[in-house]
């Protein structure tokens, strides 16, 4: 009896629950597979860093497999093809996979599910990507929840709830070889699948994905979830945990993050300097929540993903002018906060999320461009572009999602980062051009007497540009411009 694994957002060996029921279903005879699909490859929305993380992780997925004496197959082609021939050529009688939650993936998972129905072959699905699914958590009406706060009361007292099967740790399982016949790809490069990378990225895969869990875990490690509270707004230091591509492509489950966490707050009772940093551990499981939150409501309203959350908001004249959205793209708007993390997502292919909230803001607010643009270029540029997250992130920002940030509250540019960036350290470790800026005016530098930009080697206009909109104008605009669309239903 074989049974195939398919991969997907799952490129881990380690309390892989879907891999595992299909070990324990073979006794170790596993086709591991993933397959390289030219939808996905070729979307408009898919991203050169993400393919390139994600190939480092199938590279370090297969040296795992191979140290439990079995290799990755890897195939590209239409799933529904790849999927039928290796059933036909190997016999197995069952395929299993970890659940994703997009339109897309939902498609194509009942075709998939159709196709072996038809070839009498069994399938096994597990939740994988989030902790708690789609349909978990629900109001005392059963309806899915639209505002995240007492979405997070429920699903945190769920976890407590589940805390014992939460816990649990699937075994990394022995596997038989697979059987020579079975061909693959060698798994490719950047030039095989035609892509090319010029930002800095993390190496991707299960390895440094544990090793990054273990180091935010560590209370006395550099990068530690020990100031994750009172630090994560901050956007030049180091409190975050830089997890999210590993969450995107499984190379961390969430459910190993969130054991994690849970397994800090047991050592309250006997450890004070546990309990005194409790606040950030309970901080950082809540953003593990609002993935879930974000899935479930792509899950239950897919319509987001091309449409605003709220209907009303559809109908904004968003005034898109292409010169301010390049401006936007390239960092170079003028407004130093916006710049820097506009450079920062360009050569990193990562952005703070404090800086995501504040550019997204911006883009929307400032600049009157649809949401949809931003979003889409996000996704084009971040390793960790994920489309639940990214969305709910944008839409939130912009006023039209679900628990969105008041359309009436607009981020000031300036003041956003005197607070998240009060000595300029981030704004000068992306715009060089602005080193020798003083702190009172790093944020602000057309404020700046000409003889001091002089001084500075640095003149607003020519050396760093001007804003290329007047953020209180704007304001009005936009004010103007969603008070229209609110009472147009």
């Amino acid at each position: 009896m074989i049974w195939i694994h398919w991969f997907r957002r799952d490129l881990r060996v380690r309390d892989n629950p879907a891999l595992h029921a299909a070990a324990v279903r073979s006794n170790g005879r596993v086709i591991p597979l993933f397959i390289l699909d030219d939808a996905i490859l070729h979307a408009p929305r898919t991203g050169a860093a993400r393919i390139a993380f994600m190939i480092d992780a199938l590279r370090d997925l297969d040296d795992s497999l191979r140290t439990r004496g079995s290799r990755l197959v890897v195939r590209r082609g239409r799933t529904l093809d790849v999927i039928r021939d290796l059933v036909q050529e190997t016999g197995a009688t069952g395929v299993a996979w970890n659940r994703d939650y997009t339109p897309f993936a939902r498609r194509r998972d009942t075709q998939v599910e159709a196709l072996l129905r038809d070839l009498n072959v069994e399938t096994f699905s597990a939740e994988d990507a989030v902790i708690l699914g789609p349909d978990d958590v629900r109001t005392d009406a059963g309806r899915p929840y639209t505002v995240y706060t007492p979405y997070w009361r429920r699903w945190r007292a769920l976890v407590e709830q589940r805390r014992d099967a939460l816990l649990h740790e699937f075994d990394a399982p022995l596997l038989h070889p697979v059987p020579d016949h079975v061909v693959d790809l060698a798994t490719p490069d950047g030039a095989d699948l035609g892509i090319t990378v010029s930002q800095r990225i993390p190496p991707g895969g299960e390895t440094p994905g544990a090793a990054r869990l273990a180091a935010f875990i560590d209370l006395a490690g550099d990068y530690s979830i020990a100031g994750y509270a009172e630090g994560r707004n901050l956007l030049a230091e180091p409190a975050t945990s830089r997890l999210s591509p590993y969450l995107r492509f499984g190379c961390v489950a969430p459910r190993q993050a969130l054991r994690a966490a849970l397994r800090l707050l047991d050592q309250r009772d006997d450890n004070q300097n546990i309990a005194r940093i409790a606040r950030s551990i309970e901080t950082w499981i809540g953003e593990l929540a609002w993935r879930d939150f974000y899935y479930q409501i792509l899950w239950h309203y897919p319509h987001v993903l091309r449409r605003s959350f709220k209907s009303q908001y559809d109908t904004l004249a968003w005034e898109n002018d292409t010169a301010l959205f390049d401006a936007w793209k390239e960092g170079r708007t003028g407004y130093p906060i916006v710049d820097a993390a506009m450079r920062q997502l360009n050569q990193e292919a990562w952005m703070h999320n404090r800086a995501r909230m504040i550019v997204a803001s911006f883009l929307t607010k400032d600049l009157l461009i649809d949401w949809r643009w931003g979003e889409r270029y996000f996704m084009q540029q971040l390793v960790d572009g994920d489309h639940a997250a990214n969305n709910g992130g944008w839409q939130w920002s912009a006023g039209t999602g679900t628990d969105a940030q008041p359309y009436f509250r607009i981020f000031n540019p300036v003041s956003q980062g005197q607070k998240f960036d009060p000595q300029g350290a981030y704004v000068r470790r992306y715009l060089p051009e602005l080193a020798q800026v003083p702190d009172c005016y790093i944020h602000a530098p057309w404020t700046m007497p000409r003889a001091e930009q002089q001084r500075c080697g640095v003149v607003v206009g020519r050396d760093y540009p001007a804003p290329i909109v007047d953020h209180a104008e704007r304001r009005m605009r936009a004010l103007s411009l969603y008070r229209t669309a609110s009472v147009a239903l």
